[in-house]
């Protein structure tokens, strides 16, 4: 999977997502990274893994930590979900296009019979629509996001967002705070850590840590989080989690450091370190930036 991700990322031939339902963890990875990603009013996107005790993977450590301001910290934490026009304005997609005129792109994306960038990008616009942010979009809260979840620990994080829950006229937190403070505490930690150490490095140096991280949860290296959060949420969907630890401040540190030490050499994710083909990537130059 790590290898799929980074070719899709440093892939040189022209390639187009359609997404017209749920684009949520692994399954984003497949589109946030193409040339062009298309979606439509019935997309829906989250990155909700630390809810279940689980990290931002597939590469998404280095795509949030690369969005503008601490967008990346909030729809990590959070699991929020994002709908299609919030995702072209944040640069997680490129083009919107109608549901109804889905299939009308496709045939006429197939007859091109040809992966020139530029006629592709021509024909995506004869069926894309400008999209501006509905007036209580979330992404218009710039200011509360970026001085909440610039703090340096997830227990300063929700301390901040409570305190602008209780003013007025930011009745919207109420239901997110809910879910952030019903999520994974280890998964929560190990999230910002993965954010926050992404802003600094590579696309494969992200990867590499990911799959480190990946093989430690999934071991119980620190905590059987990730196993009790997919049998409340998924299986049994009591959605009541037994949390070990339950609590952020009963989270050991020291534990969180050991799921982020590299494996021996034979042990690690064998993946090109050059970045030498690597695109740009939309999202770190998104209008939502500007």
């Amino acid at each position: 999977m790590y290898w799929l991700c980074y070719h899709i990322h440093t892939y040189k031939k022209t390639q187009v997502a359609l997404v017209h339902g749920i684009s949520m963890g692994g399954g984003a990875s497949f589109m946030v990274p193409m040339k062009f990603s298309v979606i439509t009013e019935k997309t829906v996107f989250a990155t909700p893994e630390a809810s279940i005790g689980f990290h931002v993977d597939c590469g998404f450590s280095y795509i949030l930590s690369h969005l503008p301001g601490h967008l990346g910290e909030y729809l990590a934490l959070t699991g929020a979900r994002r709908n299609g026009k919030e995702l072209v304005v944040a640069g997680l997609a490129t083009h919107f296009v109608p549901l109804e005129r889905l299939p009308e792109l496709e045939k006429r994306l197939i007859s091109l019979n040809i992966g020139d960038e530029n006629a592709v990008k021509a024909t995506i616009e004869e069926f894309s629509l400008h999209v501006q942010l509905d007036e209580d979009s979330v992404l218009n809260k710039k200011e509360i996001k970026n001085e909440c979840f610039s703090k340096d620990t997830v227990a300063d994080i929700i301390k901040s967002f409570e305190m602008e829950a209780s003013k007025d006229g930011n009745g919207w937190i109420g239901p997110i705070l809910k879910g952030l403070k019903r999520s994974s505490p280890t998964g929560l930690k190990v999230t910002l850590r993965s954010i926050r150490e992404g802003k600094k490095q590579t696309l494969a140096e992200c990867l590499k840590k990911e799959f480190r991280l990946t093989m430690n949860i999934l071991r119980t290296a620190i905590s059987a989080d990730v196993y009790e959060g997919i049998r409340a949420l998924t299986i049994d969907k009591d959605n009541a989690p037994k949390w070990d630890p339950p609590a952020l401040d009963q989270v050991d540190d020291e534990k969180i450091n050991l799921v982020f030490q590299p494996f021996t050499k034979d042990l690690e994710l064998r993946i090109p370190e050059q970045e030498d083909f690597r695109r740009d990537g939309k999202y770190e130059n998104s209008v939502y930036a500007k």
